[in-house]
């Protein structure tokens, strides 16, 4: 089963733009780059848009890129919106997101599995009705005292955390190719970092 839908994880807004909780919309922008495609807003689904017709070789119809503008809590509402007008099944999306269990630099591929105490994750398998949609995890660390998560989650990295984020970025491409050509089993290995 090949990835139709890729939705980067966030919230909208000039002032949570380089917050580490936006890691996932980092990720969506730098693939549109990469691709040429432009966001666009769309009230259908509730958030920045782009259709891409076979982004690379092995890619047959169109792929969506999708940083939902709702706030990270209701994530879901954007991505089920476009999932089931377009009928993408939950393990043809990519979730993007920030992950406090993994040191900045360092990215895993998952499917399924619980929230980890994500919001946007969690609001996902309520809309989808489902959990079984394949995650990609970006490193932004932890800061030690769970009381504090929220705080350093809406707070900009200090600039080596944030270059160690957008490295695991650039790297997360290549196993991403294997995923859009279909070769789950091999992209699922994969891990970039220590």
């Amino acid at each position: 089963m090949a990835i139709k839908l890729l939705v980067g994880l966030g919230n909208p807004g000039p002032e949570y733009e380089a917050t580490r909780h936006n890691a996932g919309f980092w990720w969506i922008d730098e693939l549109a780059h990469r691709w040429g495609a432009r966001l666009a807003h769309d009230r259908n689904y509730h958030g920045l848009v782009a259709r891409v017709n076979s982004p690379m070789p092995g890619v047959d119809g169109p792929v969506w890129l999708l940083q939902p503008q709702t706030y990270m809590n209701l994530s879901g509402k954007s991505v089920a919106a476009l999932a089931r007008f377009f009928k993408i099944a939950p393990d043809e999306i990519l979730a993007v997101h920030d992950e406090l269990d993994l040191p900045p630099g360092e990215m895993k591929f998952k499917k399924g599995g619980g929230n980890g105490g994500h919001n946007g994750l969690k609001d996902m398998q309520a809309q989808l009705g489902s959990a079984n949609f394949w995650r990609l995890r970006l490193g932004i660390g932890h800061p030690g005292i769970k009381a504090e998560v929220a705080n350093y989650v809406l707070r900009k990295p200090p600039l080596a955390e944030r270059q160690a984020v957008e490295d695991s970025i650039g790297k997360s491409f290549e196993a991403f190719k294997l995923m859009t050509a279909g070769d789950m089993a091999r992209s699922e290995e994969r891990r970039v970092g220590k």
